[in-house]
């Protein structure tokens, strides 16, 4: 499985496309296909069909988020607000944490504490 930058609850700005220079939040991450869906960035229409077994009523013309590529999307840093890349980083416990190459500070850790 490959590893992504990117993690479901991320705030991303969009690098390019239809809508870039926008920002959003990422609701699911694909890390097989490379693709992430972001909040209302990437809505197309859909035609679905009316099922008769179906307990909420959504048929018709629906707009939804699509997918984009992961590439196409870069992390918003909670501390400094500003779009940066992500570096990681072994901390003094022995555990990895994602980290914010502009201003260095530590976004979330991801690895496991060894013991």
């Amino acid at each position: 499985m490959a590893k992504l930058h990117i993690k479901k609850g991320d705030t991303v700005y969009i690098l390019s496309g239809k809508d870039s220079g926008k920002k959003g939040k990422v609701l699911e991450v694909f890390p097989e296909d490379r693709k992430v869906i972001v909040e209302g960035i990437n809505i197309v229409t859909k035609h679905v069909k009316p099922k008769p077994n179906q307990t909420f009523n959504q048929d018709g013309i629906v707009k939804k988020e699509a997918p984009i590529y992961v590439d196409k999307v870069m992390f918003i840093c909670k501390n400094c607000g500003k779009p940066t890349k992500i570096g990681r980083k072994f901390l003094d416990n022995g555990s990895k944490a994602r980290v914010c190459k502009k201003c260095g500070e530590v976004i979330d850790i991801i690895g496991k504490e060894k013991e």
